[in-house]
Parts: structure tokens; C-alpha cells; sequence
């Protein structure tokens, strides 16, 4: 059997594409269920799971219900159909419901889900106690993502970033904006002022680098005008060729094709890749040249990232490139 390129080009299983690039969340129990049936179908379509559900606990539970709802999120995600890729997303550590959400859902659905989302994780103190729950919980297999909310969160990105159970870091746009107590306007959440003010635009590529330097990976925010889908596509694309994340929080159905296809490399980038990584393993990895350039292990990571990624956003790929995914 032919080697894998994953274990030739040291390096190039980058934690940075290790994801769908979109990222769905609900918390009411009809979307919940409505965004399972549509990863099911978007899975038959492009030959792979596009997108992550996350079915949400801080925002979809009522107060006082949150024991019913994490029960009820939790028989979601046993009842989800084989290759379904759903995660949770509890309260925070600090919230009296959370020991309880990590109990009942990672608990009993641990080995369902493919991550739990914990948000407002401020240091790693936080990341610990998160830690602790699922070990408590006999998850300790479980990933972790977090999401990064403030100032001073931002501030101990690299930090969080680092620990071996955290896989990803999204940003949290609106409570990162109200965290600084009206001296950042509500200008800077709407979707021009998010990609324009500076203290904004310094946190989100803070927070990505810290993801690359770990290699983790970065999830940028949701986008709240969800009607406006042309302009969603374009916040997406900007998000992931200005600012370097790799992934993305859908809110809406609609929101997930776009998503899909601002995330997803060029045509004509997968047609360079797969030509380069098509010659370099019929020269076992040695240098070889394409159109007039030298090419080596150097450029072979970047390009078989780039036929990953067109992997897990469902672009057809030729058979000598596709075997590689079924092994």
C-alpha cells in the first residue's frame, strides 16, 4: 500500500483544517431536529459530512428548564443517525447548570458527540474545570472547543490555545463588543464594522494566530443579518483569505451553503493541487517541477491541505486523490 500523505509531509495533518469548515447551532427542540435531518441530506449529497450540528444549551434553554434541556439534547444526539457529527454546547463553568450539563449530556452522549463547546472560558483555570467535568464524566476522550469573549480572554489566547484538550477557539463577537462597556459602538457587530474597527479586527486576528500557533483550529463568529446572504458569503470569504480561520458559526439553515463556498478552495486550486500531489507521489515525494516550478515537500503540505479542504467542503475529487480519504 502506498504511503499516506499525511504521514510523508510532516506537518500537513495541520489541526487548522482538521474540521468542517461550518459550524451549525440551535437550541430549539423543531431546528434542532430540522439541523440533524439536514446534515443527513447535505451528507448524502456531497459524499461527506459538510458541516458540525451543535445543539445549544446556554442559549436554547429556558431558565428554570435547563435540566429538561440537556436531557433532551442529549437523547438528540443518541438518536442521531450513524456519521452524524454533533456536539453540545453547555453553560459556562460558572454557571450553576454547568457540572449538571456536562453530567447528563457527556455523560450519556459522550461517545456521540464529536466535541463540547463550553463558552465565556476566560483563562485556563476555566479550561481545567472544564476538563475536570468531562474527565468526571468519563469523557476524558471528548474534544473541547471554547469560546474567547472578552478582552482578557483574547489576551490569554495562546495560552488557552495550548492545552493538549482544547481543538478549537471560536471568537464571540457581540460579547466581546459589550465587554468593553460602551467604548466599542454597536457599529463594530453589524457586519462592515466587524472586518473595520480596530480593536475588533486585532482580537479576531489575535485569536486566529493563536489557533495556527498551536495548530488549532480558528472559528470565526456568527453573522447575525442572516437574510442578507450575498453579504454573508463575503464576510465568510474575508474571514477565511484576510484573517486565516478556517471555519465558521452558522445560526441559519441558509447560511450554510455560503458558508461552504467561501471556505471551499478555488476550482482551479484543486486542479493545481491534485496535478502537484499526483506527481509528487508518482516520484515518491522527491522534488518534482510543475508548469516551469520547482516544487518539494515545502509546497506539498500547502497543497494537500488544499485537497482536504476541498474534501470536507464536498468538491468531486479524482479516484487517485479520493483513495487516500477511504483508507
Amino acid at each position: 500500500m502506498k504511503p499516506h500523505p499525511r504521514d510523508i509531509l510532516a506537518g500537513a495533518q495541520a489541526g487548522a483544517f482538521a474540521l468542517p469548515v461550518c459550524d451549525h447551532y440551535s437550541g430549539v427542540e423543531a431546528r434542532m431536529r430540522k439541523s440533524l435531518q439536514l446534515q443527513a441530506e447535505l451528507t448524502a449529497e456531497f459524499g461527506t459530512c459538510v458541516f458540525d450540528v451543535t445543539l445549544d444549551c446556554e442559549d436554547g434553554a429556558p431558565v428554570g428548564g435547563e435540566a429538561e434541556h440537556a436531557a433532551l439534547v442529549t437523547e438528540l444526539a443518541l438518536g442521531a443517525p450513524a456519521g452524524a457529527r454533533v456536539a453540545a454546547r453547555v453553560h459556562p463553568v460558572d454557571h450553576p447548570h454547568f457540572e449538571a450539563d456536562v453530567a447528563t449530556i457527556a455523560g450519556r452522549a459522550g461517545a456521540r458527540l464529536c466535541h463540547l463547546m463550553v463558552p465565556k472560558v476566560e483563562s485556563l483555570a476555566d479550561v481545567e474545570r472544564a476538563v475536570a467535568a468531562l474527565d468526571a464524566a468519563g469523557a476524558s476522550a471528548l474534544p473541547l472547543h471554547v469560546l474567547i469573549e472578552s478582552p482578557a480572554a483574547v489576551h490569554r489566547a495562546f495560552d488557552i490555545a495550548a492545552h493538549p484538550r482544547v481543538a478549537s477557539l471560536s471568537f464571540g463577537l457581540m460579547d466581546f463588543v459589550s465587554a468593553h462597556g460602551g467604548a466599542i459602538p454597536s457599529s463594530a457587530m453589524t457586519l462592515a464594522g466587524q472586518f473595520s474597527h480596530p480593536h475588533v479586527l486585532r482580537a479576531k486576528l489575535e485569536m486566529a494566530a493563536a489557533c495556527h500557533a498551536h495548530g488549532k483550529v480558528p472559528s470565526h463568529n456568527v453573522v447575525t443579518e442572516f437574510k442578507d446572504l450575498p453579504a454573508l458569503q463575503d464576510a465568510a470569504r474575508k474571514a477565511a483569505t484576510e484573517l486565516g480561520y478556517t471555519r465558521m458559526w452558522s445560526i441559519h439553515p441558509d447560511q450554510i451553503r455560503p458558508i461552504l463556498a467561501a471556505f471551499s478552495p478555488a476550482e482551479s486550486e484543486i486542479d493545481t493541487a491534485v496535478s502537484i500531489i499526483e506527481a509528487a507521489a508518482a516520484a515518491n515525494w522527491a522534488p518534482v517541477q510543475h508548469h516551469g516550478r520547482l516544487h518539494d515537500r515545502a509546497s506539498y503540505r500547502y497543497f494537500w491541505q488544499v485537497i482536504e479542504r476541498a474534501h470536507q467542503t464536498g468538491h468531486p475529487l479524482p479516484e487517485t486523490v479520493r483513495g487516500w480519504f477511504l483508507a
